[in-house]
């Protein structure tokens, strides 16, 4: 895609659509722990290149046959796996859903490919790759390895690592109680994203100086590595 037909959205991240996710797990181990809930926000941006949450969709999910589940794990996110209550769906269910609703988000973006945006984020995209991979689902919208962690931005922005942490020195409301929800954290860490992306455009970081305009085109125009 040529740069002058990109989005304004695609110009600013390379092509690459920021998705915010958070899981919460029966384990730490991706292989073999249940993935128990799941939640994706996508995010928008306005004609000035502010970016904002924009729709978010969350599972509660069924442990996969034979999944492990760690009783210290549920005990800390207070998730009982068994439970009617948690309107479950199966694992397929889920992962499909959820890459349909990023492709097409995706796509009214301009952008070619989705990034993971998480908290401590090799553990979360750790699990969604998984998890997808169980599934057997080809078209996949999120890059295999590439994701935009909140805990470094966070730190370089607000000398913060703790997410709780982090949205009170930028100034958003997080409630502990609903902490550990996938659903709530989500949104929280997409809300900690917008602002560190936000607050670096109207530091003077974002556009690029006009004498870096075609460095960077060459950048978009390369595969990754």
């Amino acid at each position: 895609m040529a740069d002058a037909q990109q989005t304004l959205f695609a110009k600013r991240f390379r092509g690459f659509f920021p998705v915010v996710i958070d899981v919460e797990t029966a384990g730490f181990n991706n292989q073999t722990d249940a993935l128990l809930e799941i939640a994706v926000t996508t995010l928008k941006m306005d004609d000035e290149g502010v970016l904002s949450l924009d729709q978010t969709q969350h599972f509660h999910v069924k442990p996969f046959e034979g999944a492990n589940i760690e009783q210290s794990a549920i005990e800390f996110n207070g998730i009982d796996p068994f439970s009617e209550l948690r309107g479950a769906v199966d694992e397929s269910e889920a992962m499909k859903s959820i890459c349909k609703f990023v492709r097409k988000a995706q796509k009214d973006a301009g952008c070619q490919r989705s990034v993971i945006v998480a908290h401590n984020a090799a553990f979360d995209h750790g699990f969604l790759n998984t998890a997808i991979e169980r599934c057997k689902i080809k078209r996949i919208p999120f890059h295999p390895f590439v994701s935009f962690d909140t805990t470094s931005l966070a730190g370089l922005a607000l000398g913060q690592t703790v997410l709780a942490k982090a949205c009170r020195a930028a100034g958003i409301d997080f409630d502990n109680s609903q902490a550990h929800s996938a659903l709530y954290d989500t949104e929280r860490t997409a809300e900690l994203f917008c602002y560190i992306v936000n607050k670096w455009q109207a530091l003077g970081g974002w556009p690029l100086p006009e004498e870096n305009t075609d460095e960077q085109e060459n950048t978009n125009n390369e595969q990754d590595n």
